[in-house]
């Protein structure tokens, strides 16, 4: 049974503003950005960004910390975003997205290894109940399954994953925005020339395509990281693991109200189970308890 205390409401709060944003690409991405151009999008989202942090704080790796840097960028940005975006190409949106919100029960794997931490029956019970809800709200019953693609996604969701557990464990050398810096620039430096490789040189971009642009680097990616490596370092990562899945219920929430895509009741069920899932996550058996006993306890006042 988990009667540790539940983590604090701002900051889980602040550490979800990374995973809401992130659900806005979905949007972003088909309105306003260039089509095929996912990995010049990963580089734009990343490297901009991270370099300008850089020039604002003056503030280089030193030591043991050029190689950490190098591997935190690779698993949380680099390696994450080219994954994923292969993924999405090769699965249908909701395939993808499943398989990403299987992220808690990665993470608490990892964490019996790296952290000796032990995981609770109660959040890996949440865990599978959330990734069914996702499901039930994403996925389409027509959804293909390709391996390849069904690969990528496990990888990717696996990279985030250690990331975040490795973030954990190694902590922080020097402040929260320079630390956002150095893995934004590691991860950019390993996605650009992959996508002028692969995609080759940039198109013309429009108007709305840069600020579809500024739109991922400044909000999706250096606000949405600086506030994602805050909770890392400052929330129980288990807890933390399950805010990614309000990732796909942005994304389904916008294609609804502005794209005006249909919501069946199987996906408003889905929906209402993600998060609820989430929000149990980041209580603990004891908290529930307590919340129950203040309920009754007004309720018999009233009464």
């Amino acid at each position: 049974m988990d009667d540790t205390p539940a983590p604090s409401v701002r900051l889980t709060a602040l550490a979800a503003v990374a995973p809401v944003s992130w659900g806005t690409t979905y949007l972003v991405t088909s309105e306003f950005l260039p089509p095929d151009r996912p990995l010049l999008s990963g580089a734009l989202r990343a490297l901009p960004a991270g370099l300008v942090v850089l020039a604002l704080t003056r503030t280089l790796p030193r030591g043991s910390w050029w190689w950490r840097s190098a591997v935190l960028g690779t698993l949380n940005i680099g390696a994450f975003f080219a994954l994923l975006f292969f993924s999405a190409y090769r699965l249908p949106g909701g395939v993808a997205a499943t398989l990403s919100a299987v992220q808690p029960l990665v993470v608490a794997g990892l964490a019996v290894v790296l952290l000796r931490e032990r995981p609770t029956g109660w959040r890996l019970g949440w865990g599978v109940a959330g990734a069914a809800g996702v499901a039930a709200m994403v996925l389409r019953g027509e959804a293909a399954f390709d391996l390849a693609g069904v690969l990528a996604g496990l990888a990717g969701t696996a990279a985030m994953a250690a990331g975040i557990v490795l973030t954990k464990r190694w902590g922080r050398p020097v402040g929260l925005l320079a630390f956002t810096g150095w893995q934004l620039t590691a991860g950019g430096l390993l996605l650009a020339p992959l996508a002028l490789a692969v995609e080759g040189p940039p198109p013309a971009l429009d108007a709305p395509a840069l600020g579809g642009y500024a739109w991922l680097a400044v909000v999706g990616t250096l606000l949405a990281y600086t506030l994602w490596f805050q909770g890392v370092e400052r929330l129980p990562v288990g807890a933390l693991s399950f805010l990614p899945m309000l990732s796909p219920v942005v994304a389904t929430v916008l294609g609804w109200a502005v794209l005006g895509q249909s919501l069946t009741v199987a996906q408003a069920a889905g929906f209402a189970v993600a998060l609820v899932s989430i929000a149990a996550a980041q209580l603990s058996p004891a908290s529930v308890r307590a919340l129950v006993r203040g309920r009754t306890s007004t309720l018999a006042q009233k009464g």
